[in-house]
């Protein structure tokens, strides 16, 4: 089971995590979201759901408590429990009066608003930002989603990595491709540690990167050693499912199918497999 999390707990002199009081089974305990830096005006990343008072009132606490003002706020990324509640911390005016919202900009949607029609500015892949006490380095890691990204804090060689690498579980993903590509970019900075969107913190971050990826690798794996079985057979998500999955209730069948589809997309992709009228091939590997 997994420890509990507190409403506000200070995780260094220069973390104060704030849970997003938004528990849920996709949520788990809530949205972590995180105040950064030492002095009197910090970063604050990520938002949790609109409209929750207790995270509201705990966060306006802090902020209080502490003599804090808000120099920016980050977006991780667009799902409704990371950006839903801008509008709802932008309120607390004495302490965002000067605050910049920032965001990754999306590649799968044509115009974009925050909630409220709060303004925002667009971050970059390498952008840097500065803070008494704190550097940050913005990540772009699309694949859970195409405007995710995760926080390099410089002075600790600490990632936040929001939805990319959860402190319980494995992540939902967008686009297989991409988010092996991520998993890969946080394992090159070799984080002593990681500050996670949803659980608590990873304490052993490389071998929990190293899971995530081995963890999708043994299920391509699997997908392979299948469609090379029989190499000129064409399979279905579903057949492949059935094939593999033989100890998972058949119930959960269509979940399953789901996320063989997205091995299959990266798969195609990456020229290893072909796609026919919805049906699956592997593709012979020329030898050197």
């Amino acid at each position: 089971m997994a420890a509990v999390i507190p409403s506000v707990s200070r995780l260094s002199p220069r973390i104060i995590r704030v849970l997003g009081a938004n528990p849920g089974p996709m949520t788990l305990q809530g949205t972590n979201t995180y105040i950064i830096g030492t002095g009197k005006r910090r970063i604050l990343l990520d938002t949790g759901d609109a409209d929750v008072p207790q995270y509201i009132n705990h966060l306006k606490s802090v902020l209080k408590q502490n003599g804090i003002d808000l120099a920016h706020i980050f977006i991780s990324h667009w799902h409704h429990d990371h950006i839903g509640g801008v509008s709802d911390v932008m309120q607390i005016k004495e302490h965002t009066k000067y605050c910049q919202v920032w965001k990754y900009p999306r590649t799968d949607v044509k115009v974009e608003e925050l909630p409220n029609n709060i303004s925002f500015d667009f971050l970059k892949d390498g952008q840097e930002f500065e803070v008494e006490g704190a550097t940050i380095r913005i990540v772009h890691t699309p694949g859970h989603t195409t405007d995710h990204v995760v926080l390099h804090l410089l002075e600790d060689n600490a990632v936040f990595s929001c939805d990319c690498i959860l402190g319980e579980g494995t992540a939902v993903f967008e686009d297989l491709y991409d988010y092996m590509n991520s998993l890969e970019s946080i394992l090159d900075i070799q984080p002593s540690i990681i500050y996670p969107g949803h659980g608590n913190i990873i304490h052993e971050p490389i071998e929990k990167i190293q899971y995530y990826i081995d963890h999708r690798k043994q299920r391509e794996n699997q997908i392979i050693s299948v469609l090379t079985t029989e190499p000129k057979r064409k399979y279905t998500p579903m057949q492949l499912v059935e094939a593999i999955y033989i100890e998972t209730p058949k119930e959960l069948y269509l979940a399953a199918a789901y996320n063989v589809q997205h091995h299959l997309t990266k798969l195609v992709r990456e020229k290893k497999v072909k796609e026919i009228d919805g049906n699956y091939q592997y593709i012979e590997q020329s030898k050197m």
